[in-house]
């Protein structure tokens, strides 16, 4: 790419410092996810200007899904050498028909790939243009408060923790840093498939939005950041419902019953997320708290999920898992 005479309109390496300068601890190890693609070039680049609290470790992910693969690992092996920055590139299956859909299903064997292969943090290049699709995304899907704060710019996923420095960061303030520091980068052809459906969203329906409702891009990163205000309220409450009733792992059914149904539901959801299971959709989820609050004691409601099973026994309400 031909540097661009314009200066970005902020300074990117600044502005990641600044995000990593209060969340970053000394010592721990430090990952940067390396896909070749402009947003995670730009980052690695910020990253290699940046005086960090411990030496930095680039991974890639090998899908295998196009002809150019082999190019584009090639390209971050070539990258990171040039950085000085060690690389891990990761060879993963996707299973093309597990009925998650090809998205889906790419994006679980790469975050299973990271939980592998890395320790500490792992920095993402996820920017505001991303979370303006995720939440899109999940509210067209019947998601709750959860889904629709989008992606958090801190999280733990297992032992590991993810963090975002760049979410209110546009693609073009992105882009026009690669620009100026005369970077190269891959472009997925599958990028441009409308058939995928981050891909619609991206290119068919925010570019509509924004012609109608200019702005709409900003406007769904704000509602993620008030929406991901009332997730936490919502786990504050749930963490004070679940240290007043439980017992222990399991939640008695005469403490369960003191729940109005909603409270129950979000007690259920927190749960779910502390053990890092997978929350059901909201029918499986209304349904199975309906059978508890009208069970009889010689029921015992049952929901069965991919991680475990939420079951009633001896009078309690257990979450046991298949691991």
């Amino acid at each position: 790419m031909v540097a661009s005479r314009n200066k970005p309109s902020v300074d990117l390496p600044a502005r990641v410092g600044a995000f990593l300068a209060a969340r970053l601890v000394a010592g721990q190890p430090l990952w940067v996810g390396l896909s070749g693609g402009c947003d995670s070039v730009v980052l690695t680049h910020c990253l290699s200007r940046l005086e960090l609290p411990a030496p930095l470790h680039a991974i890639h992910v090998h899908h295998g899904l196009s002809a150019n693969s082999d190019d584009w690992a090639d390209f971050c092996a070539d990258y990171c050498r040039r950085l000085g920055i060690p690389l891990t590139i990761r060879r993963v299956a996707v299973d093309a028909v597990s009925g998650l859909g090809i998205e889906a299903a790419a994006r679980a064997v790469r975050y299973a790939a990271f939980a592998d292969c890395v320790t500490g943090s792992l920095l993402l290049a996820h920017h505001r243009g991303d979370q303006a699709e995720t939440v899109l995304f999940n509210l067209l899907r019947g998601s709750g408060v959860t889904g629709a704060a989008g992606m958090p710019a801190e999280r733990q996923y297992g032992g590991l923790r993810l963090l975002r420095p760049l979410l209110d960061i546009t693609r073009e303030q992105i882009e026009a840093c690669a620009r100026v520091a005369g970077l190269a980068w891959i472009d997925d052809e599958s990028n441009a498939d409308t058939a995928l459906t981050r891909n619609y969203l991206r290119h068919e329906a925010l570019r509509g939005l924004d012609q109608r409702f200019p702005g709409a891009e900003a406007a769904l990163a704000r509602a993620a950041a008030n929406f991901f205000e009332a997730a936490g309220l919502l786990d504050e409450l749930a963490e004070l419902d679940w240290q007043r009733l439980a017992a222990g792992d399991a939640l008695p059914m005469r403490n369960l019953r003191l729940l109005s149904p909603q409270r129950l539901k979000n007690l259920l959801r927190f749960r779910l997320r502390h053990l890092g299971w997978q929350v059901p959709v909201a029918t499986r989820l209304d349904e199975f708290a309906r059978q508890l609050l009208a069970a009889g004691p010689d029921r015992h409601p049952e929901l069965v999920l991919t991680e475990g099973a939420m079951r009633v026994a001896g009078g309690a309400l257990h979450w046991l898992s298949d691991k």
